[in-house]
């Protein structure tokens, strides 16, 4: 999974499918670590995979805290993908993609070491 966005960036907008990260508009939903945003397939919490999460994994030391923004509404995570976090030693938050953009925005903006994996909403936001 290749980063389109190299670097920390605050979300700037997010609906309508994608979100607006850097000045960067970005269709579908969207792999945040500290080294940059990735594209991600998944179009739902059910279709989120352990590939999904593989950049999240291979920066570990570097995060803290992973947000997952589920969609319109809070869903479980699949047991591979919870098993493999687990595994991992990650611990993760679980919630609608709206409020895991705006934790992610304070939290990022308090300069932690956060990660996002945030599933695109049909609905218009920021």
């Amino acid at each position: 999974m290749e980063r389109f966005l190299p670097g920390r960036h605050q979300i700037e907008s997010f609906g309508n499918g994608g979100f607006r990260l850097g000045g960067v508009s970005h269709l579908g939903s969207l792999v945040i670590t500290p080294s940059g945003v990735r594209a991600c397939s998944a179009v739902d919490v059910s279709s989120l995979t352990v590939e999904h999460l593989s950049a999240v994994v291979s920066e570990i030391t570097e995060i803290d805290m992973l947000l997952i923004g589920t969609g319109r509404s809070i869903a479980p995570l699949a047991k591979p993908v919870a098993l493999y976090l687990q595994q991992h030693g990650l611990g993760y938050d679980t919630m609608s993609t709206n409020a895991a953009v705006r934790t992610y925005n304070v939290v990022e903006a308090e300069d932690r070491r956060v990660a996002a994996v945030l599933i695109a909403v049909d609905k218009a936001y920021g």
